[in-house]
Order: C-alpha cells, then sequence, then structure tokens
C-alpha cells in the first residue's frame, strides 16, 4: 500500500494521526500525496495535521467477497469523503458505525482508526453527532 510518496501519511496513520501533504511553495494542500504540487509544480512539501472531518460525498455497499480478509465484514459500505480541510480533498474509508440507509450526500462524519490484524491501520468514517 505504501508507496513514496504515501510512506509518511501511512506512518502517521499508524500512529491514528489523520495528516495532509502541504506544498512548501505555495501552501496549498493536497490529498492523495504526490511529488508535485498540482497547482505550482514545486517539488517540496511538508505534513500538517488535518481536521479529521468531512461530509458524505458519495458511497457503494460491498456484496461482493474480492479479498478474502474481508469475508466476513461483507457487505460493507465505503464512503467518498469531502474533507472539511479543503474543497477539492476527497479521502475514501468504510462505514464504521450507522447503517447505508442512513447515508446520505452532505452527512458530516468524522475519522476514526482501525488497527486490523496483520498491522495495517485504516481511515474509516462514523456520522458526526
Amino acid at each position: 500500500m505504501s508507496d513514496r510518496d504515501s510512506a509518511a501519511w501511512w506512518d502517521a496513520v499508524r500512529r491514528h494521526e489523520l495528516t495532509l501533504q502541504r506544498c512548501a511553495a505555495c501552501r496549498e494542500v493536497r490529498f492523495p500525496p504526490r511529488a508535485m504540487c498540482n497547482r505550482c509544480g514545486a517539488e517540496s512539501a511538508e505534513w500538517v495535521p488535518a481536521l479529521g472531518t468531512g461530509r458524505v460525498y458519495s458511497w457503494v455497499v460491498t456484496h461482493q467477497v474480492f479479498a478474502p480478509a474481508l469475508a466476513g465484514r461483507v457487505p460493507y459500505t465505503t464512503l467518498l469523503v469531502r474533507l472539511d480541510d479543503g474543497p477539492d480533498l476527497l479521502m475514501y474509508g468504510n462505514l464504521a458505525e450507522g447503517a447505508p440507509a442512513d447515508l446520505r450526500p452532505g452527512l458530516p462524519v468524522e475519522a476514526v482508526f482501525e488497527d486490523a490484524e496483520d498491522g495495517t491501520t485504516l481511515i474509516n468514517w462514523r456520522p458526526r453527532p
């Protein structure tokens, strides 16, 4: 899962910290992580804390077993969340609490961390009170 651009992000997630990349030149925040800023082309960036909140943009309920490790979770719901940190920042994660029937576009959610048995930590989302 981790690569050159995302390794620092995955390290932060393992510490239960949600971070985003910010361009060192123009200060534009971006996600997913990448080597070059889309706005100014600079190749230097820093990691900054994310708010950990957003709004549901879309979702899909998966009924098919695509990975044996997830067989016991089917059906599960994956959300696409528009982060409150910026207008063009989208992040995926599973629905941690609630039912798919309760979802609607714009529903406020917050990030929660899930430590998987294989040592991976995932970002999931739950409705905000």
